[in-house]
């Protein structure tokens, strides 16, 4: 389970081939065991790096693949970050979510 949202999109996993979802599956299991090939941390640590380049985090609230907290983690460390909070989107998206991304991207278009 990677979500609890009740407006998801599961055809954005489901409707795929079960080779290519298998194949998702595979490299998704194996970016996470091995957390990556990054330094624990390292992601956080460095955010400062980005300072002068703005950008937006659209996170879902339900998301449990990719909880909260690590979205707010990294805006805090992100100097020029905005984070914005979609209620009732977890980790496959939702209509809020389908907007949320336009609309931040027209924040940019400036």
């Amino acid at each position: 389970m990677i979500s609890l949202e009740v407006n998801g999109k599961p055809n954005a996993y489901s409707d795929r081939p079960p080779a290519a979802l298998m194949a998702l599956v595979r490299i998704c299991s194996h970016y996470f065991s091995n957390a990556a090939w990054l330094e624990e941390g390292v992601l956080l640590r460095e955010a400062h790096r980005l300072a002068g380049i703005p950008g937006v985090l659209i996170h879902g609230r339900f998301d449990l693949g990719s909880p909260l907290e690590n979205a707010w983690q990294l805006a805090q460390a992100w100097p020029d970050a905005r984070l914005v909070v979609v209620d009732d989107s977890g980790h496959t998206g939702s209509p809020t979510m389908a907007k949320a991304v336009p609309a931040a991207l027209d924040g940019f278009a400036g």
